[in-house]
């Protein structure tokens, strides 16, 4: 593009430093005889790269001096966490030096949220966002072109354009697991979900406890948390979120009756953690690839394809079961 090369002249020949101001839109399309549209398509690349920054009413001016790596990426966060880490550990492992990152946090505000999208759609070539509100985020995120957008974890309908989603299925991701875990299942009397109501995917995980209690022909019930009153043994409990509150619970209850967990009560966690591993002899997990979904969303970017991938699900058979 002509107007870059001759902004990156300028900067390589010290005709332009640090904080320095472009010339006006229509100074550069009469210097370099091209038209309105092309200049700024050349302004939006260099916005795009960091090489400069735009400031309402006054200009452009110059933020760097070289082109350090092909990509800007602007990874937006619901928290952070060791799940969430793990996300952040793949996608930056696998990008490698091909692209600055910048990580951002909205804490499941929506205005938050709004801000960081809106703020910053001409500053980089990539967003990579976690999602997670009770708002529906759809009219932000499709203000993201559909080739720089990039969703993962959770699938967001309605968006426009062939962008990329790496995204959890809860809802047939329990059902497989739960299927695999049929034989280690029949010594129990009753299956128990544990849905938290502030769960953002509660809902997709009791529709697939429902659907597999169906066909299996299986007792079940729901609870919103892991009680006293309700704890009985042959009990098989699944749980998950709550910062494994429900988790502590139910091994808490087991020592007080002297129950045995994997015997008397049963115990399946989802996201696996290096706790769980040797907690009670080892807690049975159905754990997603956070890493992997990280990888992903690097792989599109790198392959410059959009892609909609479900993210694997793995299931860790230990003790606790």
């Amino acid at each position: 593009m002509q107007l870059v090369d001759y902004v990156m002249v300028q900067i390589e020949q010290k005709k332009l430093a640090i904080n320095d101001r472009l010339s006006s839109l229509n100074q550069l399309t009469a210097d370099l005889r091209i038209s309105k549209k092309t200049a700024l398509k050349g302004l939006q690349y260099l916005l795009e790269k960091g090489i400069i920054e735009s400031e309402y009413r006054k200009g452009y001016y110059v933020k760097r001096l070289k082109l350090d790596q092909p990509y800007r990426v602007c990874l937006i966060l619901d928290k952070m966490n060791i799940l969430r880490d793990r996300v952040y550990q793949g996608f930056l492992e696998t990008i490698n030096n091909q692209a600055e990152v910048d990580v951002f946090f909205h804490h499941h505000n929506f205005k938050v949220f709004e801000k960081l999208v809106e703020e910053n759609l001409n500053s980089y070539t990539h967003f990579v966002v976690t999602t997670f509100f009770r708002e529906n985020p759809v009219s932000i995120l499709n203000k993201i072109p559909p080739h720089k957008r990039i969703i993962i974890d959770r699938h967001e309908h309605g968006l426009e354009g062939t962008y990329s989603s790496i995204y959890q299925d809860h809802k047939s991701a329990l059902v497989d697991s739960l299927v695999t875990l049929l034989p280690q299942l029949e010594k129990y009397k009753r299956l128990v979900l544990v849905a938290p109501l502030e769960a953002f995917h509660a809902q997709d995980l009791i529709d697939g406890f429902e659907a597999f209690a169906k066909e299996h022909k299986k007792n079940h019930i729901i609870f919103h948390s892991v009680e006293r009153p309700s704890f009985k043994k042959g009990d098989a409990y699944i749980t998950f979120n709550r910062y494994d509150q429900d988790d502590a619970n139910v091994i808490k209850f087991c020592r007080e009756k002297d129950w045995k967990l994997g015997e008397d009560i049963g115990l399946i966690s989802y996201n696996d953690t290096a706790i769980k591993e040797v907690l009670e002899g080892g807690i049975t997990v159905i754990s997603p690839d956070f890493y992997k979904m990280g990888e992903e969303a690097a792989n599109a970017i790198l392959n410059e394809k959009a892609v909609t991938l479900r993210d694997p699900v793995k299931v860790v058979i230990r003790k606790s079961l």
